[in-house]
């Protein structure tokens, strides 16, 4: 089992243009293994399936993963950051024009439709994402055109969607109609054992993208090991890439590491403003790379709208 999942990924991950590495030594967690099992199996049918899970543990690769499993992995992918659409114009983008273009459903026709972070949806566009549910007609904006689209629906959200249900944020139908099939995708912290082959993937595949030579001491690597992640892989991703830019020498020493990481553990009672700090970090770094708030969402692989209740969130000034 384990050595089909590794080339499943492996495979995917070709097709993503990521590292083309040798990762059969990184799936060391039983909660990997449990995951896989049930995205196989969610593959096998048509039904939408709801993805839930903390920002970068990796909610877009299970997504992409169940769409390169199923019957429909030769057709569209076409993903939607919900966070990004307007009601002005998310008529013309999601359901195209009466007599223009289509839109990104009618893209996705005989694929999936990856709704990313689909609770920051308006109430309007939750009416017709419902209403699109229940008859799989899509109806262009301005007129009376419609079509019947087969499209396999897959949404993803960082927050409880059911909780967003329960605050009058998210339509009750709405959600029982995504939830499915429902996928809980573990944080990093609920499965340390793949911390170190996960650096060792990414510390390979940084060496290999910039073809410079970099090595962590074995300090560095225990230090690392007992290190929480709230950010998760994608925390991990960074800070490895900010680690082999940064070094000047071969050798990654812990005196290198953020002080944020070289600090004893905290406490659980203080773990939310941990997860606040390192999301600041991680925002005040994309910001001054980037230039624009923009491009550093898209850096960060969240929405436009979900960085800025971020910032505002964190003191950040725009």
């Amino acid at each position: 089992m384990r050595f089909n999942f590794v080339l499943d990924f492996l495979k995917l991950n070709q097709c993503r243009g990521e590292a083309i590495l040798d990762i059969s030594y990184i799936i060391k967690s039983p909660l990997s293994i449990a995951l896989y099992d049930m995205v196989k199996r969610f593959s096998n049918f048509p039904s939408t399936v709801l993805i839930e899970g903390e920002i970068g543990s990796g909610k877009e690769m299970v997504a992409e993963t169940l769409h390169s499993f199923s019957n429909r992995s030769n057709m569209p992918f076409v993903k939607i950051d919900c966070g990004s659409i307007s009601d002005q114009v998310s008529d013309n983008e999601l359901f195209g024009t009466d007599r223009v273009s289509p839109g990104l459903f009618e893209s996705a026709n005989q694929g999936t439709l990856f709704l990313d972070e689909v609770g920051e949806l308006s109430p309007k566009i939750q009416v017709k994402l419902l209403r699109f549910l229940q008859d799989r007609e899509n109806d262009r904006a301005g007129g009376s055109w419609t079509k019947k689209l087969d499209i396999r629906i897959i949404a993803s959200s960082s927050s409880p969607l059911f909780q967003l249900v329960k605050e009058k944020k998210f339509r009750e139908e709405l959600y029982y109609r995504l939830n499915i099939g429902y996928i809980s995708v573990p944080p990093l912290r609920n499965r340390p054992e793949e911390i170190l082959p996960l650096i060792n993937h990414y510390l390979d595949y940084y060496c290999k993208e910039y073809k410079i030579k970099k090595w962590f001491k074995s300090e560095t690597l225990e230090i690392l090991k007992n290190y929480p992640f709230p950010g998760n892989i994608l925390e991990l991703r960074s800070l490895v890439e900010k680690l082999c830019i940064s070094t000047n020498a071969e050798y990654i020493l812990s005196a290198h590491l953020p002080e944020y990481i070289q600090a004893k553990p905290v406490s659980i009672s203080s773990w939310e403003s941990q997860v606040g700090e390192f999301e600041s970090q991680l925002i005040r770094q994309a910001l001054e790379i980037e230039g624009s708030i923009r491009k550093a969402a898209a850096r960060l692989q969240i929405s436009h709208a979900t960085l800025l209740r971020k910032m505002q969130k964190l003191g950040i000034e725009k």
